[in-house]
Order: structure tokens, then C-alpha cells, then sequence
């Protein structure tokens, strides 16, 4: 991502657990992926392979989110963007508990990436308060 912003925007700590989420969420659906990409018996595919690419554009898309809030001037397109970030970690959450269910070993690290959200929550509960 290059924005021309204002540097103090990537020094948020919202900002840089979402960071964290996006390079997370990447590495855990590369890692998924190759478990799930292979056809089952019966020739037809693990549905579960789109959950891993949903969580990689949710996780990516948060950082956007999170920088239009912050210059957004008007109080009702601000509100907006923290719906739209609150429905994306909504999303993503529910979608690490269905990978969970998937056949693969790499549903291990979810928990990981789930404990990661809880504390984009939490920062973004206080975050929200400050604009």
C-alpha cells in the first residue's frame, strides 16, 4: 500500500495490529491452500479453500478502512468506515471459526489469528472513542 498520509496514520496501534492481521491472515491461507487445493475422492473441490481467500481480503481490506476513518472530516461517512471495519473483523472472525472445521493441518494457527482479532477489537473499541 502506498498512500501519500501523514506518518503519525501508520503509527496507530489499530493500524499496526492490522498489519500484523494482514501478514498473518496470508501466511496461515498460503499454508491452508495447500492442503485444500487438492480434489476430493469424488472429483469436486473442499469448499473450505474460499474461507482461506475471504480472511486474506477481509484482513487486507481493514487498513483502508481504518486510514479513511481517520481523515474522514464528516461525522456520518466516519461512521461509515468504522461500520464497514466492524463487519470486515465480524466477517473475518467468523470466518477463521469455519476454516477451523476444515480438513487441514494448518487450521491450527486460526486460533492465533482469531486471538489476534480480539485484540484488533480491543484497540479498535478504544480507537473509535478517540475520533
Amino acid at each position: 500500500m502506498s498512500y501519500n498520509l501523514p506518518s503519525h496514520l501508520f503509527h496507530l496501534p489499530i493500524y499496526q495490529k492490522a498489519m500484523d492481521i494482514i501478514v498473518l491472515s496470508r501466511s496461515i491461507s498460503t499454508y491452508l491452500n495447500q492442503d485444500l487445493a487438492y480434489l476430493n475422492a469424488d472429483g469436486t473441490e473442499d469448499n473450505d479453500i474460499y474461507f482461506s481467500g475471504d480472511i486474506v481480503q477481509q484482513s487486507t481490506s481493514l487498513a483502508p478502512e481504518i486510514i479513511n476513518a481517520e481523515l474522514e472530516k464528516c461525522s456520518h461517512k466516519k461512521n461509515r468506515h468504522l461500520e464497514s471495519l466492524d463487519r470486515l473483523t465480524t466477517r473475518l472472525y467468523t470466518n477463521c471459526r469455519r476454516l477451523e472445521k476444515s480438513n487441514s493441518n494448518g487450521k491450527d494457527y486460526l486460533p492465533i489469528l482469531r486471538g489476534e482479532l480480539r485484540k484488533f477489537r480491543k484497540l479498535q473499541r478504544h480507537w473509535m472513542m478517540t475520533l
